[in-house]
């Protein structure tokens, strides 16, 4: 796959001394749906920020299409639009006027017909002469996506996309990004959302402490590093858990009535029966038994849990 944004050892560090970047190393292939997950603090927006030339940095290469960001800035920063959280737009302005204005920003000249085109794309084409101060939440969200592409970058930032928003917008934004993909985009999206990412993206990175800690495709993250959920319910409910049972690591409910056992499906021998057959041992009848694959969220936080620990005993 050709890489379209190659980052090198990036470092940043604010003037109170804090450390938002940490020799942090990514690259991003041409084409691909990309999530960035982190905690709060952890790097995603100063990252995106220096990608798009709005902060500097103070050590590292960054290239996009081959084009040294600081070296070539104008070439680099055409390639690229962002999309921020904030919702600020000109409300007395309509939606064909400000998109056509945000194209012009980038010295692109006049082409009714590719905005026309957008606007059709992202479903704005039939309000497109609708002050934005009448827009919907979601539909302000499309006009930033519209003005992000007006100048036809070839790499799309979406820092937070589907954040305050609800969830029939947000999963109506989740088709417009994977048209976006299909139009031959390069989508880097920053989520809070865990089924955001596990929804629309094709490899995942998760960032902590200002460094990438991961970087894989989706659905061999979930399937390397997943573990599966056993859930035992019993016919009636115990005062606890039995001591004999005690080295499962096993969590009970509130009703005390489905015991909860988490095994690794890398391991040869899970526990699984040697645990069914003691609890039979103990005579307690099961009512159902069902299994299911661990999220991406428990994956994501068992990760930076470990990058926690990692940075302590350092």
């Amino acid at each position: 796959m050709t890489e379209i944004l190659k980052i090198s050892e990036l470092t940043k560090i604010y003037k109170n001394k804090f450390q938002a970047l940490n020799n942090l190393s990514l690259n991003i292939n041409e084409g691909e749906i990309f999530a960035l997950l982190g905690p709060n603090g952890a790097g995603k927006s100063t990252l995106i920020n220096i990608v798009c030339g709005i902060l500097n940095f103070d050590s590292g290469n960054i290239s996009v299409n081959n084009f040294d960001i600081k070296k070539q800035y104008r070439k680099a920063r055409s390639l690229i639009g962002i999309v921020p959280q904030e919702l600020n737009l000109e409300a007395f302005e309509t939606i064909w006027d400000n998109v056509n204005y945000s194209r012009g920003l980038y010295g692109k000249p006049t082409d009714h017909l590719y905005i026309e085109s957008l606007l059709k794309q992202l479903s704005l084409w039939d309000k497109k002469n609708d002050k934005l101060r009448e827009l919907s939440g979601g539909m302000k969200r499309r006009v930033l996506i519209a003005k992000a592409l007006s100048h036809e970058p070839k790499i799309l930032f979406l820092d937070e996309p589907t954040a305050s928003v609800d969830v029939e917008i947000r999963k109506e934004m989740w088709e417009v990004v994977k048209r976006l993909k299909n139009k031959g985009v390069t989508i880097i999206l920053t989520t809070h959302y865990i089924e955001e990412a596990e929804e629309i993206a094709d490899r995942i990175g998760i960032i902590n402490n200002g460094k990438i800690i991961l970087v894989e495709e989706k659905n061999s993250l979930l399937k390397k590093m997943g573990q599966k959920i056993l859930k035992i319910e019993l016919a009636e409910p115990i005062n606890k858990i039995p001591d004999v049972l005690s080295g499962f690591n096993l969590e009970i409910n509130k009703e005390m009535n489905i015991l909860t056992y988490i095994y690794d499906t890398k391991k040869s021998n899970t526990g699984i029966t040697t645990l069914l057959s003691e609890i039979k041992n103990l005579g307690m009848q099961l009512k159902d038994i069902s299994t299911k694959q661990s999220s991406l969220e428990s994956i994501f936080l068992n990760l930076v849990k470990e990058s926690k620990n990692e940075l302590v005993r350092s």
